[in-house]
């Protein structure tokens, strides 16, 4: 599948799921190390506009910050999901792909999608 870069100055929606819709937070505490990393990773690089961690899938509404090459932020997330991956497989005496696939992301380009969009992610819980 070919993933679209992600670009610095635009929006992005990036979401991603367990390998075979497995869980990917097992318990409370990896939901709270998912967001440490988060701020970690990709704060440096991204400002996080809305979030939702679910028990099999996430999502992230996020703005790329300016000046950043294309490289320097897929390191970012690449970074975040590496560690998280590494750290749930050790924690967990497993092995393998923790993720379904590379993330997702689809770039925000209307205003009116990016509305629709906060409000989908903050009601997601509520249909899982």
């Amino acid at each position: 599948m070919n993933y679209e870069p992600l670009i610095e100055g635009n929006y992005y929606h990036i979401y991603n799921c367990g390998n075979n819709k497995e869980t990917i937070f097992i318990e409370d505490r990896n939901y709270e190390y998912f967001l440490m990393l988060l701020k970690k990773h990709v704060l440096p690089c991204s400002d996080v506009l809305a979030f939702c961690l679910l028990k099999n899938h996430f999502h992230l509404l996020v703005y790329l910050k300016e000046n950043l090459e294309t490289k320097t932020i897929s390191q970012c997330y690449s970074n975040l999901f590496n560690a998280y991956a590494k750290a749930i497989n050790k924690s967990y005496d497993r092995t393998g792909s923790l993720f379904k696939d590379r993330f997702s992301r689809i770039k925000i380009t209307d205003k009116t999608y990016l509305k629709s969009l906060i409000v989908y992610i903050h009601t997601n819980p509520t249909h899982h």
